[in-house]
């Protein structure tokens, strides 16, 4: 079986050297890189080919939310995971917006860390439901005046929700809401096991990765 390839990018060379000593101990990981910004990143990215990159946001020249939305981009991207601390929730919902698969708080511990990179790497997006509804209420809680977004963007917003059925629309708009299934499900009329099948649609339709994207697609459509 292949072993995980990850890129660690952080400014702090403790917190590098931190990750890399709990990643190269785990079975099936291997740390095959480090880069201090987003411009490091970006370089050793494209000579490692990692599969999943674990990116810091605060960092000089390029930050991770540029590095980031540079590397989503690409045909074949890696994985990315989100380094944060609490008070960057903006910055986090860009992330995930820029196609992020999760985040870790840099007091994660060690096996969870582990876990993340391992679930991440198999596809699996790594967003806690607890920390996701903060951040779509954060989204959702921004003035229009300065939080709408761009003629174009809000245009390709709705672009991609006029590809739902009207009960998918719905079900879209009550995850905008940072509803969760359960409270989807009560205020619908529908069972949970079918809006977790909606959802899944929503998913492949408005090609999101988690929650936050389709809570980001609404929210540009200026719909929620």
């Amino acid at each position: 079986m292949s072993r995980i390839r990850v890129l660690v990018v952080d400014d702090d060379a403790l917190v590098r050297s931190g990750l890399r000593l709990i990643l190269g101990g785990a079975a099936g990981i291997e740390v095959v890189g480090e880069a201090a910004d987003g411009a490091e990143a970006l370089t050793a990215a494209r000579e490692h080919r990692p599969d999943v990159v674990l990116m810091d946001i605060r960092m000089p020249r390029v930050n991770g939310l540029e590095a980031t939305e540079q590397l989503c981009a690409w045909a074949e991207p890696p994985k990315v995971i989100v380094l944060t601390t609490f008070h960057e929730d903006e910055y986090v919902v860009r992330a995930l917006g820029a196609g992020a698969s999760g985040f870790l708080l840099k007091d994660t511990p060690p096996a969870a860390i582990i876990e993340a990179v391992q679930r991440v790497a198999d596809g699996e997006p790594m967003l806690s439901p607890s920390v996701t509804a903060r951040l779509i209420a954060q989204l959702t809680s921004s003035p229009r005046a300065t939080g709408s977004a761009p003629p174009a963007r809000e245009d390709d917003a709705r672009r991609r929700l006029a590809q739902l059925t009207d009960r998918e629309r719905d079900v879209a708009l009550a995850v905008g809401r940072g509803l969760s299934n359960a409270e989807i499900a009560s205020s619908l009329h529908l069972s949970v096991p079918t809006v977790k099948a909606h959802i899944g649609r929503i998913f492949t339709k408005l090609d999101a990765e988690n929650r936050v994207q389709v809570a980001i697609c609404v929210h540009d459509a200026d719909l929620d």
